[in-house]
């Protein structure tokens, strides 16, 4: 499907100019599993329009090359050197590996001198509670990889068949590419296409992965996530990616880990920080509150005086750290709260208050706000 002038990427993945990152992957994935040559071995123009597909998903899942072709098209993405990334290669595999087998930059998708192409890594994306992070929890992720064929158990022959000699690479599983170049020949050695590096061919292909061996499919894994995980972390698990071809290793999985906000907390670190509301008298006479704390309530003393802003630390009541040793720490935050509406007779009690007392108790605090907001500003 060869055209001279390229599609909009917005009509190829078939989203709206607004549509968010998960729409784009997902849509992505869509067409990806649905145009695979292995899923359309009758239709000749199956790798030029997964071609076109992932050239789509190039631009519009890079927030820089997104913004570019919003506002000046594809020859915008050609004046600034943002082209496609999939113009060198050659083979369905190789484009195929591309935008799946290297999330994590190498190991897997390439092709030994002389062997299988071994399995790419990839990654999948986690989510869980903030509260999980703290205890660790066992989830479930769906994935979506290549895998070997179950029919053919990888050998790509139909059941019952034998395999064969590769006529295009005599069995060595690698054919030599001669160039001519001002400085003389020079010799590229690359897998067998016909073969995929296995140096055989099925007599007869299996009629579930046409040959090759591997095909698309949706895997169901269950993950531990340690206690104390952090936002962005990932975790690894060997062998668990896209398989390789028989006798190549399998790709890596790794799990991104995103941990959800919570409305209650901030996270610094292993500490937590949280702001509790008190009421001005409270605050005044002292009291004893009771703070919601991630994993349990526990009781604070507020001494008698405290001020706005001052922070009551709680020790080892933070998140854990990985590997074990002590806890971060509670930054509880006091926020005197001042009401809004008062009845006459609160006004009443309030002005006696007020006029009880004298310029000194005023100026009693622990720290005056010229001197906080020197602070901050020197920290800030």
């Amino acid at each position: 499907m060869s055209q001279t002038v390229p599609r909009d990427p917005y009509e190829v993945l078939g989203v709206e100019r607004d549509a968010d990152d998960a729409q784009i992957k997902k849509a992505f994935r869509r067409l990806a599993r649905t145009l695979h040559p292995d899923v359309n071995p009758d239709d000749p123009e199956a790798q030029d329009r997964f071609r076109e597909v992932a050239e789509a998903y190039e631009i519009l899942s890079d927030a820089e090359r997104r913004s570019t072709f919003d506002r000046y098209g594809h020859d915008g993405l050609k004046q600034r050197g943002m082209g496609s990334n999939f113009e060198g290669f050659g083979s369905m595999s190789d484009l195929f590996g591309a935008v799946f087998g290297q999330a994590f930059g190498g190991g897997g998708g390439g092709a030994s001198a002389g062997g299988p192409r071994a399995g790419g890594d990839l990654a999948v994306d986690a989510q869980m509670s903030l509260h999980q992070a703290l205890t660790g929890a066992r989830i479930e992720l769906e994935y979506e990889l290549i895998a070997r064929c179950e029919t053919c158990t990888g050998s790509g022959a139909k059941p019952g068949t034998k395999t064969k000699t590769c006529a295009t690479c005599g069995g060595h599983g690698v054919v030599d590419q001669v160039s001519r170049t001002p400085f003389g020949d020079m010799v590229r050695r690359t897998s067998c296409e016909t073969c995929s590096g296995r140096g055989r061919v099925p007599e007869e292909p299996c009629t579930d992965c046409h040959g090759r061996g591997l095909k698309p499919t949706t895997r169901t894994i269950e993950v531990d996530v340690p206690a104390g995980i952090a936002d962005g972390q990932r975790i690894r698990l060997s062998g668990r990616g896209h398989q390789g071809e028989p006798g190549a290793p399998d790709g890596d999985l790794y799990v991104v880990v995103t941990v959800l906000p919570d409305a209650r907390f901030v996270r610094d670190g292993d500490d937590l920080v949280t702001v509790v509301p008190v009421s001005a008298s409270k605050a005044a006479l002292g009291a004893t509150i009771t703070v919601d704390a991630l994993d349990e309530p526990i009781d604070v003393d507020v001494p008698a005086g405290t001020q706005p802003g001052k922070t009551i630390n709680l020790r080892g009541r933070g998140m854990p750290r990985i590997g074990g040793g002590r806890r971060g720490d509670l930054h509880v935050v006091v926020d005197v709260s001042i009401p809004r509406k008062l009845n006459d007779r609160q006004k009443e009690l309030l002005r006696e208050l007020d006029d009880s007392l004298d310029e000194r108790q005023l100026k009693d605090a622990d720290e005056s706000v010229v001197s906080r907001l020197r602070r901050l500003w020197r920290k800030g």
